[in-house]
């Protein structure tokens, strides 16, 4: 079983970022949050879990290894394959989703595309004491605006994208985000691309 990547970030995709390894360009997919803090040139380690299907083998990585467990064990749910458990890790942090469990909260489950009233009452029965207790008072979002708006804008636009939102729905949702992201910048906060990321995906949510 392969537990990690460790290597120089060669290529960055919306939904996947490929790491040199030996010489080996390993593909791995990614929620977005993980590709906003890789940066091509530089080193990165990643957590993975190797999906293994008849006619492929698909990486999946994460920011570390507590992300991959949880992301494992949503699969222990039935209907939740590798993209759903990756989609819900992209809307909701680990510690989010095990307060969502622990407190059977419906909505933050149907924030992810994909899962609906049903689907979330299912999942909330079923995931029920598995991924354990909520480490904290972790938000699930908390905006942060950009010093300079452009490379945030840009980093967004793609998570979007890649998650399946319309062009429209996604410069909709970056210009609500973008106000918050403003007033940041004027205390001189560095962008959180994953904390704009959440904060777009309940306002499309809520649009739906």
């Amino acid at each position: 079983m392969i537990a990690f990547v460790s290597g120089t970030v060669a290529a960055l995709a919306p939904d996947t970022a490929v790491v040199e390894v030996g010489g080996v360009g390993m593909a791995v997919q990614c929620t977005p949050d993980t590709l906003a803090e890789l940066r091509i040139g530089r080193q990165a380690r990643l957590a993975v879990s190797l999906v293994v299907r008849e006619n492929s083998l698909t990486l999946y990585g994460f920011a570390d290894d507590g992300e991959r467990q949880v992301f494992e064990l949503l699969q222990t749910a039935s209907g939740v394959g590798p993209r759903l458990a990756q989609a819900m890790l992209a809307v909701q942090t680990p510690d989010a989703l095990r307060r969502a469990v622990a407190q059977g909260d419906e909505k933050a489950l149907t924030a992810v595309p994909g899962i609906g009233k049903r689907g979330a009452q299912r999942l909330l029965l079923e995931l029920a004491g598995r991924l354990g207790e909520p480490a904290g008072a972790a938000a699930t979002s908390h905006p942060a605006g950009a010093a300079a708006p452009a490379p945030w804008s840009e980093q967004l636009h793609a998570a979007l994208v890649g998650l399946g939102y319309s062009a429209h729905e996604t410069e909709a949702a970056i210009a609500a985000v973008t106000p918050a992201a403003e007033a940041a910048a004027a205390d001189g906060a560095a962008p959180k691309v994953s904390h704009l990321l959440r904060a777009a995906l309940r306002t499309l949510n809520r649009a739906r």
